[in-house]
């Protein structure tokens, strides 16, 4: 199957109008709060020699970070307009970025005939994909690290609806960062807790580590506290 027309023409609404400045989107916070530690979580269990392969890399902020830690970095998003903001943002050939549908196996296919067993490293994807591609979203991540490679795939949990809603509820409204997240139709923190686990499960990977973390965000509730949300993380191997 293939994400509908809907959900690929809202990421594409999404990121043509989001500009090229440092923490526009809602999620681009700095790698020094999301990239770093989590590569400090799956270095343990992974080969650096090996690519690692960022699966919805947005504008490419994380895979810039994750190029410093592994031999080699290849982003790839659904939507066009996100890979080009990643080309603007890297202006040197250290980082590939290409579309790619998770939903399209021979896409994914091709892509682990092209590289070989790579890391991933899948950061809030699987919980707004729509209900019936996530478990080809996990396939994806098992297909691309094979037997050798290693995955550090992070998921909002279900407490993250309860920081939106407060975050959407303030008395001036949601901020402007996640006003354009629901204008353009997309929905965070959709999956529920066991659904994720459960696709990971059936998808053929298994659990080398996991844990409680939040997400955190570039935009601010009214009295100046952070957006963070309640997410969970794991280290994948292959079956």
């Amino acid at each position: 199957m293939n994400v509908s027309d809907k959900y690929r023409s809202n990421w594409e609404s999404y990121w043509r109008e989001t500009s090229d400045s440092e923490g526009e989107a809602i999620w681009d916070c700095d790698p020094a709060l999301s990239a770093e530690p989590h590569s400090a979580l799956l270095l343990p269990h992974a080969d650096p020699a090996r690519t690692i392969v960022d699966l919805g890399c947005g504008n490419g902020t994380q895979t810039r970070y994750l190029a410093t830690r592994f031999a080699r970095a290849v982003g790839v998003d659904l939507s066009h307009a996100a890979v080009e903001h990643a080309r603007r943002a890297t202006p040197d050939d250290s980082v590939e970025y290409q579309q790619l549908d998770l939903t399209d196996r021979d896409a994914v296919r091709a892509l682990h005939e092209r590289l070989g067993d790579t890391n991933v490293y899948m950061r809030a994807v699987i919980h707004q994909s729509e209900p019936e591609a996530r478990p080809a979203v996990a396939a994806a991540v098992a297909e691309l690290i094979g037997s050798a490679g290693r995955a550090f795939v992070v998921e909002l949990t279900s407490g993250s609806r309860e920081v939106l809603r407060r975050a959407a509820s303030q008395p001036s409204g949601p901020g402007p960062k996640l006003q354009r997240v629901f204008h353009h139709g997309l929905k965070p923190a959709d999956a529920d807790d066991t659904e994720i686990p459960r696709a990971l499960a059936e998808a053929g990977l298994k659990v080398l580590a996991d844990g409680e973390t939040t997400l955190p965000q570039t935009e601010f509730l009214t009295d100046g506290t952070r957006i963070d949300l309640p997410a969970r993380w794991f280290v994948l191997a292959g079956a």
